[in-house]
């Protein structure tokens, strides 16, 4: 049995994993990150998660990751649960992440199966369970995420873990609405009450809802959170026509992501470089910085993202 489903289930609804600003030299702005905090709690967003993929986590040394959690969880001050990402290649380094997280005040745990090394189920299940045996009394969740880790999680394996008590939730960013189904359906087969399910797509969070998820860890959250906390009522309301159309407003803002030129920059630099540019846009941040190696976005992209968000109307 679990010893936190309370926890668990307090991690549901609209969850922004937080993107980290930084000072011009780098370091975490940590007075920035504070104003975003309260921003997105008095949008209504449930939870927050720190030290997701947005945040730049795999940038970040160590110290900057503690002082993330400290800070988000300090401002935070119980007004919404804050989940951590212990994300690093093998099992030695995410417990000393682990360690930080739990000294930090972190009220959960956000894990992907190890990666750089080539794994088996048998290494996967081993690396969770033992996550979990480090912080059982925090809700740990396996985060999906097979276009960095070069693994899905499979969905046996998971329900596996789920009634062991070892994993309370999933954040599913695979991008295939047929595997979220799957999760979801196998979950209720299971009867398992306790176990959160997280979609990471954020263009596609009506359709995931529908399919019986629990939640959505939004990216684009971080500059449009008001919109996001709407369409995550509408679809608790079963307003789905409504919702389909305020998903379709938030896709075209979503357009963002995809200004960056793939000839001179990957997708992480393009996807978090429309968010930062849109954030300082709109007076959040007062910078757009990425942490190195990233590439920067140019004045042609800036501009066009620009306009793309005046268009959204995007509430402050």
């Amino acid at each position: 049995m679990k010893e936190h489903p309370h926890l668990a289930k307090s991690f549901t609804g609209v969850v922004p994993p937080v993107l980290t600003p930084f000072t011009d030299d780098f370091e975490v702005d940590t007075a920035t990150l504070r104003k975003q905090v309260d921003r997105l709690i008095a949008a209504g967003v449930d939870a927050l998660f720190a030290l997701g993929s947005s945040a730049e986590t795999v940038f970040l040394t160590r110290e900057q990751r503690k002082l993330v959690i400290e800070t988000i969880v300090d401002r935070a001050a119980g007004r919404v649960p804050v989940t951590a990402g212990v994300i690093d290649t093998t099992l030695p380094r995410v417990l000393q992440l682990v360690a930080d997280a739990k000294e930090a005040g972190a009220q959960g745990l956000v894990a992907t199966a190890p990666f750089y090394v080539r794994t088996h189920d048998n290494e996967i299940r081993d690396h969770f369970r033992r996550i979990h045996e480090a912080a059982p009394d925090l809700p740990l969740f396996a985060y999906n995420i097979p276009v960095s880790v070069h693994v899905t999680l499979s969905v046996p394996l998971l329900i596996e873990l789920a009634k062991e008590g070892v994993l309370s939730g999933v954040k599913d960013s695979g991008g295939v609405d047929s595997f979220t189904r799957s999760l979801v359906e196998a979950r209720n087969d299971a009867g398992i009450e306790d176990f959160t399910i997280l979609t990471g797509s954020e263009t596609t969070v009506d359709m995931a809802y529908l399919g019986g998820v629990d939640g959505v860890v939004p990216g684009l959250g971080n500059v449009d959170p008001v919109s996001y906390v709407r369409l995550h009522r509408l679809l608790v309301a079963g307003s789905f026509a409504e919702a389909a159309k305020l998903q379709t407003a938030i896709n075209r803002l979503f357009a963002i992501v995809f200004v960056g030129d793939g000839a001179r920059m990957g997708g992480s630099s393009a996807g978090l470089g429309g968010f930062k540019a849109a954030l300082h846009h709109l007076g959040v941040f007062p910078n757009h910085l990425m942490a190195p190696t990233h590439q920067p976005l140019n004045d042609d992209e800036l501009a066009r993202i620009n306009a793309i968000v005046d268009a959204a109307g995007i509430e402050l």
